[in-house]
């Protein structure tokens, strides 16, 4: 055995004493057939991930606060290392495998707009009405990993990987989470349908248990880090959490993530399915209703909210005019079209080929823009 197969066994040791219900690297699948080097296919999609210019670009996207100038406050960046965190320590208590599980987690915001889920409900709308589609970071995601990374060639990532991030959705709260086993045409029979029912796509189960985890650890990564940026910036004070929330799941972020993390492994360990005790689960759905109350209703004022929308609806239409026009000497050709392969311009419609473009700015590159043209 020559050193590379050495290494390449050992890249793979752990494997062998992985859960019956863990994700082989075996049984990974890529779209466009090719030779794995050393890596497993799974290690090798964190390394496309975070090598991608995407993966810069998260550390100036908005978690909840936009336009506040505490260094302190989440963004991006430090939400999706979180859930990546959490979601690796439940993988590894129940010998799941945590490549495939720091993948899906590293890559699951990348469709995160900028002005965050704002800007996400802004270029939806504007979507709605220039397409007839809608949008949703998570299928923006799983879009740009595979029609837009890499000047337009995808990333190439395993459907495992693809299909973790398109049903992340850290919005929607369930008691159990179960995988639903795919192929190739029913991941991209679900992809194309998001496009024409959101409503439907949200109730999308991962193809794997990997999946299921980082789904939870997305609500779990978010959930407590939040109330401790809403109390920095004195939105509330930490005795206004309901004390049935507290008496549960703790009032602070350490506690939060330590109490639910715990009950997921207990309930969940050799089991295919993920699991939160009940008493738990109703714990967390408060505590999700309350920063819904106190959080996210007050992450942007409504003089702000339409300042924005007018401010992205002008840039839709100013880069629109530009692709018409042919207008090489503006910022869309410069630092977006002129870069992307012969098969995404000629088969990708303007209209959507302007909605990546603004998805994928940070949230300084947009505020300058917008600033630039009033």
């Amino acid at each position: 055995m020559d050193n590379f197969a050495k290494a390449k066994e050992n890249f793979l040791r752990k494997e062998k004493d992985l859960s019956n219900y863990a994700t082989k690297s075996s049984n990974a699948i890529r779209f466009k057939e090719e030779i794995e080097d050393i890596r497993p296919p799974f290690f090798h999609d964190i390394d496309r991930i975070i090598h991608s210019l995407s993966y810069t670009r998260y550390l100036n996207k908005t978690q909840v606060y936009t336009l506040n100038s505490n260094d302190h406050v989440s963004r991006r960046i430090t939400h999706v290392q979180l859930v990546s965190k959490i979601a690796r320590t439940i993988g590894r208590a129940l010998n799941l495998n945590e490549d495939l599980i720091e993948a899906i987690a590293l890559g699951h915001d990348i469709g995160h707009t900028p002005l965050g889920h704002a800007g996400e409900a802004i270029l939806n709308k504007l979507s709605l009405q220039e397409l007839g589609e809608y949008f949703s970071h998570n299928i923006q995601g799983v879009r740009y990993y595979m029609f837009v990374a890499k000047d337009g060639e995808g990333l190439n990532l395993t459907l495992q990987t693809l299909d973790g991030i398109m049903t992340h959705n850290g919005e929607m709260l369930s008691p159990i989470y179960e995988p639903m086993p795919k192929d190739k045409e029913e991941f991209l029979r679900e992809y194309n349908e998001s496009y024409k029912d959101i409503k439907k796509s949200r109730t999308y189960r991962p193809m794997t248990l990997e999946g299921c985890i980082v789904r939870i650890s997305d609500i779990i990564g978010y959930i407590g880090r939040d109330i401790e940026d809403a109390i920095m910036i004195d939105r509330f004070k930490r005795s206004d959490i309901p004390k049935e929330i507290r008496d549960v799941l703790g009032d602070n972020n350490r506690d939060i993530v330590n109490n639910i993390v715990l009950d997921i492994i207990n309930e969940s360990i050799d089991k295919p399915y993920i699991k939160m005790s009940d008493k738990v689960y109703k714990a967390l759905f408060a505590l999700k209703k309350f920063n819904n109350e106190n959080i996210y209703k007050y992450s942007m004022t409504e003089e702000e909210r339409i300042y924005y929308d007018k401010g992205i609806n002008n840039l839709y239409n100013i880069y629109l005019n530009d692709i018409k026009s042919n207008n090489k000497d503006s910022i869309i050709y410069k630092i977006f079209l002129n870069h992307q392969d012969k098969t995404y311009i000629e088969t990708t419609n303007i209209k959507r080929q302007v909605i990546d473009f603004i998805a994928g700015m940070t949230d300084d590159f947009l505020i300058r823009e917008i600033k630039n043209h009033e």
